[in-house]
Order: structure tokens, then sequence, then C-alpha cells
């Protein structure tokens, strides 16, 4: 049986994915957008943002509204294989990515993108400036448990916005965290005995 994977090692995988690889001396990392890191023009998001310009992948956060619904159908759940996007639209599927995220000891990449969705919800000045500071203490400060991987230059736009909070202060550290949910933990997801598990209940409702 393998061994499952610790906090540690998971923070340390989703750094990596953040940050990129490491470069050579004297080869200092182009200047590219934080979902591509290689900078060419073969890369898989800049292929897919050519081919669908008008929707720039699931990654755009502004084209994600979250909507609630009754339990999705098997094939709801089937397609939710082939778009990240669908399953973070259905409330039973943030559920259920949350329970596996909660076996990889990630659970706080969820939780985050959900808290920055409410407060770009929010217009009262006074509920915003409080759930701005919230979320920095519980996801953003380096003191917190639940502290996300954010890189370097988000962090400090994130520091400098403290100062006058607002609802989209958190959009572009939110778009990365879902760009590394969908890069790296969907995958294992979809390979997961808690999605297969909830294929066979739904196929198993349909026999009966």
């Amino acid at each position: 049986m393998p061994q499952s994977v610790s906090g540690v090692e998971m923070r340390k995988r989703q750094q990596a994915h953040i940050e990129g690889p490491p470069q050579a001396p004297g080869h200092p990392r182009p200047n590219t957008c934080c979902l591509c890191w290689c900078g060419c023009c073969k890369c898989l998001w800049n292929e897919e943002r050519r081919e669908r310009p008008e929707r720039q992948t699931c990654t755009k956060m502004d084209s994600i509204e979250v909507t609630e619904e009754q339990h999705p159908t098997l094939d709801e759940i089937v397609a939710w294989a082939r778009s990240f996007e669908l399953m973070m639209r259905s409330s039973e599927g943030r559920d259920v990515f949350r329970e596996f995220l909660r076996s990889e000891y990630s659970e706080e990449n969820l939780m985050f993108w959900i808290a920055c969705e409410e407060l770009k919800k929010e217009t009262n000045p006074s509920a915003v400036d409080e759930k701005a500071r919230i979320i920095y203490e519980d996801y953003v400060s380096i003191l917190s448990p639940k502290e996300v991987s954010l890189d370097a230059r988000v962090r400090e736009g994130i520091n400098q916005s403290l100062a006058e909070p607002s609802s989209l202060m958190y959009e572009e550290a939110q778009l990365q965290i879902y760009t590394l949910m969908h890069r790296d933990s969907f995958p294992r997801f979809l390979n997961s005995s808690v999605y297969r598990d909830l294929l066979e209940r739904k196929r198993a409702c349909l026999d009966t």
C-alpha cells in the first residue's frame, strides 16, 4: 500500500509548481505570467489561450460563477473528468474534491478559493475590510497553519493592498491557487477512490 503524502511534502510539491524550475546562473527567468514559466510559444496554457481566446481556458476566475444545484447526475459527474470548471461549479463536486484534498493535506487551497469567491460578492466596505483581513490571517500569513503557496510577487501585492482592502485584492492569488489545484491536484483526484466511489454509487442508484 503506498504511503500517504505528508503535509510538508505536499506543500513542497505545490511550491515547486508555483515557483517553476530553478534557473542556471546568468540565465534569468523570462518575464512571463504566473501561468507560463517557460515563456515559450508551445506552452499548453498559451496554446489553449490561442485556440479559445474568448474564454482563456477554465483557469480564468472571472468566468466562473459558483452555482448551487440539485445532486448531479451520473453524466454530470462523468463530465467532471473532462472539465475542472464544471466540477468547481457544482456544490457536490467541490465537497467531494475537498474530501480528496483533505486526504492530501491541501484542503486549504479550496477553502481559500471559496473565501475569495465570497469576498468578491461583498459590497459593504466594512465587511470587505473584515473578510479581506480574515483571509489574510487564515491563508496568506506565514504564521497560519493553513497558509497557501503563493509566489513572492503575488504575496507582495497582497501585502501592499492590505492598507486599502478591496473585494478583488486576492484575484491574482485566487487564480494562482485555482491553477495549482487544476494542474496538480485534479488529475490525482480523478484517479482517486473518492471520485471512483462516487461514480460507483451513482451507477448503483441507476441499477436499482
